[in-house]
C-alpha cells in the first residue's frame, strides 16, 4: 500500500474543548459548517448517506470519544473508502482543530489545492459557529 501525500489543516477556536466537541461530534451537525457534507446527510442504520456530485456517498463516523477524534469514512459508488482524520484537542481555554488532508490517487495539483481550500473554509465556519455560542468572555 502507498502512502498519500498529505497536508495538516489547523484552526484555533475561543471555544472551550467539552463545548468545541459537544457540538462538532454530531453528525446532524456536521452540514451547518462542512460544505463537503451535504444538506442530504441523513442516517441510514449504523451509517449515513449523503447525495453528492459524485453520486450517494455513504459515511460512517467515529463513536463518541473523550480524545476529540472525529475521524469520517466516505464511501463513493466504485471508489475506494476516504478516510478523513479530524481532531479536536484541548489548548489552554480553547480548542484546537487539526484536519489531515489525503491527497487522493489520480487527483491533480489544482484538485489538491481546491480541496484544501474547502477544508479551510470549512474549519473557519465551525469557528465561527462555536465562538458565536459562547458567552462574552470580556463581559464585566
Amino acid at each position: 500500500m502507498a502512502t498519500h501525500e498529505a497536508r495538516l489543516i489547523g484552526i484555533t477556536i475561543d471555544c472551550p474543548f467539552e463545548a468545541a466537541y459537544a457540538f462538532a461530534h454530531v453528525p446532524e451537525n456536521f452540514p451547518e459548517w462542512a460544505a463537503g457534507m451535504s444538506s442530504s446527510l441523513h442516517r441510514d442504520g449504523d451509517e449515513w448517506r449523503a447525495d453528492t456530485p459524485a453520486g450517494e456517498a455513504r459515511v460512517r463516523f467515529s463513536p463518541p470519544n473523550d480524545f476529540g477524534v472525529l475521524d469520517h469514512w466516505v464511501m463513493l459508488p466504485g471508489k475506494p473508502v476516504i478516510h478523513i482524520p479530524l481532531r479536536l484537542i484541548e489548548n489552554g481555554t480553547g480548542t484546537q482543530a487539526v484536519f489531515t488532508l489525503y491527497r487522493q490517487p489520480d487527483m491533480c495539483d489544482d484538485d489538491f489545492i481546491r480541496d484544501a481550500a474547502m477544508v479551510c473554509q470549512d474549519l473557519e465556519s465551525l469557528k465561527a459557529l462555536l465562538e458565536r455560542s459562547q458567552p462574552d468572555r470580556d463581559a464585566p
